[in-house]
This record gives C-alpha cells, sequence and structure tokens, in this order.
C-alpha cells in the first residue's frame, strides 16, 4: 500500500464494487478503499449505497483510517460537508420553530428530519393538546410535512426532542376556568363500552370521559351513542389532560334534594305537631289546675260554714 497516503488526506478514486454495505473505491491501481454505507451521508436514516453511488462514478473521498498489515483503508464521503450537528445548537436553538418531514413511527411517538442528518422526535403527547392518540399513524402520515418547536437538545447524544402542540396556547388553561367540578355542560356521547363513553364537547373542542356507571339516565336505561345529554363535571385534571364527567348524577343529586326538602318538610311537621300537642298539654294542666284550685276554694268555703 502507498506510504503516502495518511488520515484525513482527500483522495480521488472509482467505484468498482458495491455492496449491500458499501462501495470499494480504487484509489490507484491496486489500492482500494471502502465507504460505508454510514459514511456516504450524515443522515441517520441509512440507504443503501446504490442510492448514493453507482460502479464507474469518480468521487472524491476522505480517507478515515490506514491499516498496511490488513492491506484495508476506511474511506468516507459525509466528511466533505460540514457536521450539521456541529451548528445545532445556534441553528435549532430551545423554542425555536422549523417544518421537518416525517420519517418513521415508533409506538411512543413520530421521527421527523429536519434536514439532512438532523432528525427529532415528536413524542406521541407533544402531538395534540386535545386529541386522544392510540399511535402517531392516527395523527399524521410517512411523508408529511409538520411544523415543529424544539423542546431540547442533547448535543452530545445527537438529539432533539420536538413538539407540535406547542404551537398553539395550552388549552387546558382556560378548561381549567370552564370544566370546574360541579359545573354543568351539554356533551355528545360518543362509542359506549362497558368502561364508558367518550364525551364530546364540540363548543370548546375538548372530550370527556363518562364512566359507564354514570351513564344511567332517570328512566333507568343507559345513554347510546349520539345522544345528546347535560353532564355534570366530577373530576378535572390539568396535568393529566383528564376530563370525568356524569350525567347520573344530575337526576341523583336532584333526587336528593326533593328527599332532603321532604325530610325538612317532615321535621317541620313533626315540630309543629309537637308544639301543637305541647300546647294542649298546658292547655289542659291549666285547666286541670284550674278545677282543682276552684275545688279546694269551695271545700274551704264548705268548712268554714
Amino acid at each position: 500500500m502507498d506510504q503516502t497516503l495518511q488520515a484525513g488526506d482527500k483522495v480521488k478514486g472509482k467505484v468498482v464494487v458495491l455492496t449491500d454495505y458499501g462501495a470499494f473505491i480504487e484509489i490507484i491501481p491496486g489500492v482500494e478503499g471502502l465507504i460505508h454505507v454510514s459514511e456516504m451521508s450524515w443522515s441517520q436514516h441509512l440507504r443503501s449505497p446504490q442510492d448514493f453511488l453507482k460502479v464507474g462514478d469518480e468521487v472524491e473521498t476522505v480517507i478515515l483510517s490506514v491499516d498496511r498489515d490488513e492491506h484495508k483503508m476506511s474511506l468516507g464521503l459525509k466528511q466533505l460537508s460540514p457536521d450539521p450537528w456541529g451548528a445545532i445548537l445556534s441553528k435549532y436553538p430551545v423554542g425555536s420553530k422549523h417544518k421537518a418531514k416525517v420519517r418513521n413511527f415508533t409506538n411512543f411517538g413520530v421521527f421527523v428530519e429536519l434536514e439532512e442528518g438532523v432528525d427529532g422526535l415528536i413524542h406521541i403527547s407533544d402531538l395534540s393538546w386535545n386529541k386522544k392518540i392510540k399511535h402517531p399513524a392516527e395523527f399524521t402520515k410517512i411523508g408529511e410535512e409538520l411544523e415543529v418547536v424544539v423542546l431540547e437538545v442533547d448535543v452530545e447524544n445527537r438529539r432533539l426532542s420536538l413538539g407540535h402542540k406547542q404551537l398553539e396556547d395550552n388549552p387546558w388553561e382556560t378548561y381549567e376556568t370552564l370544566f370546574g367540578v360541579n359545573s354543568v355542560h351539554q356533551g355528545v356521547v360518543g362509542k359506549v363500552t362497558d368502561k364508558g363513553a367518550a364525551v364530546i364537547f364540540s363548543t370548546y373542542g375538548v372530550e370527556a370521559f363518562a364512566p359507564y356507571r354514570q351513564l344511567s339516565k332517570e328512566d333507568g336505561s343507559v345513554a347510546k351513542e349520539h345522544d345528546t345529554l347535560d353532564f355534570k363535571v366530577i373530576e378535572f385534571n390539568k396535568e393529566n389532560r383528564r376530563i370525568v364527567v356524569s350525567h347520573t348524577r344530575i337526576f341523583d343529586e336532584k333526587a336528593q334534594e326533593v328527599k332532603k326538602a321532604e325530610a325538612g318538610d317532615r321535621e317541620k311537621e313533626v315540630a309543629t305537631t309537637a308544639k301543637a300537642v305541647k300546647k294542649i298539654k298546658e292547655t289542659q294542666e291549666k285547666s286541670t289546675l284550674g278545677d282543682i284550685e276552684a275545688t279546694c276554694s269551695i271545700e274551704n268555703f264548705t268548712g268554714r260554714e
């Protein structure tokens, strides 16, 4: 191997072989080097070497390492352009807004590419303030462009945490003032399961959850999908973006109020009756006492005769 070739040198050569893992470049007759596919682009989305090169191409590369004993040489293409992570903090500061392309899904979020070599993750919880998203595919699709805001930059591990919902104000600040516990709102029942149902408050663009036992109507039937009913808020949690409501509580509490009122009326009636009885007794006692006094007076008078 040529003794003048050193790591860091820029050299030109011809692509002689393409494999699944890279391309072999002939630098000089009898001397070849390998460009691994991971050294072809700063992008973290590893593609096929055929996406970058073809046999016969003349390319300029950088020597990454030379092993003369093993007659091996590693080459790089991406090193000819600046590493985009070198200026990541100035180009993508926390709070900055950008457009990104959806590259991949996981159960916990969406991977997007802001530029070649710069990827970021939007956690599933940072996609929407209101929508209950079980999988990112419900919200977006591969290849789609999304607006994002930078939430956190980890230079050492080359990671960007991004958000989409943060482009808008948090509506839960407002919901907190509207959906206080015991407040009543009209909503539409979603799909009913044995656990309960979602209740859509379209006026505010938010969903709540009604446990199954809280879907009972006054006539004993259970609310059905698409029913429009009044619901009382029985729980509000801003941190977990959770509103729990009940239709049953509305007429249950009215019934309790009626019972309470009836109980109060009965207590008043009992008190009034007791008072009347007491008055009668007092009257009777006075009458009896008067009779006794009158009798005593007559007897005393008779005795003096």
